[in-house]
């Protein structure tokens, strides 16, 4: 899944989170939040797959080197968009911690 895919796929994703079981998301399985992070995490880890199956193929003589740069940097901002995720999600986290009741 290319970066712009993924950005794409992450906010359809949340376009589905919140809406009613009348709209036939409970129906489908669809786990909401935790269905989007299972998603995420495997976007990163199929763009991970793909920047090392390019460097394998690069030190093969196989692939060209703008390929292999593409799809490294596809994988770090894929990265790097899952930890700001998880950074939020933690910061959320310990706010709601904090309230009083």
């Amino acid at each position: 899944m290319t970066t712009n895919a993924f950005a794409a796929g992450a906010y359809a994703a949340i376009q589905n989170i919140g809406r009613s079981p009348a709209s036939g998301a409970a129906e489908r399985g669809e786990g909401g939040f935790g269905q989007l992070l299972s998603s995420a995490l495997d976007g990163v880890t199929e763009a991970g797959r793909r920047a090392d199956g390019q460097a394998m193929a690069a030190a093969a003589g196989q692939a060209n080197v703008v390929d292999v740069v593409t799809a490294v940097a596809e994988s770090e901002t894929a990265l790097q968009t899952l930890v700001a995720v998880r950074d939020r999600v933690i910061s959320a986290y310990e706010e709601i911690m904090r309230m009083q009741v």
